[in-house]
């Protein structure tokens, strides 16, 4: 039986890498509770391609 709830997965992507050019993507798969935080979720994660922490935002 599945879980009811408000909490979704969501993508984050690196938005530092796109504009880079190098190939490759940097993303990350987390939850958020859909009812506190509607708006896309922005947070700074460790990118390993480029060996820093970058800003990572929600693609879906």
């Amino acid at each position: 039986m599945a879980k009811k709830g408000n909490r979704i997965q969501v993508i984050l992507e690196c938005t530092e890498h796109k504009t880079s050019g190098m190939p490759g993507t940097s993303r990350y798969i987390t939850t958020k509770n859909r009812k506190n935080t509607p708006e896309r979720l922005e947070l700074r994660k460790y990118n390993p391609i480029l060996k820093r922490y970058t800003l990572h935002r929600e693609i879906k």
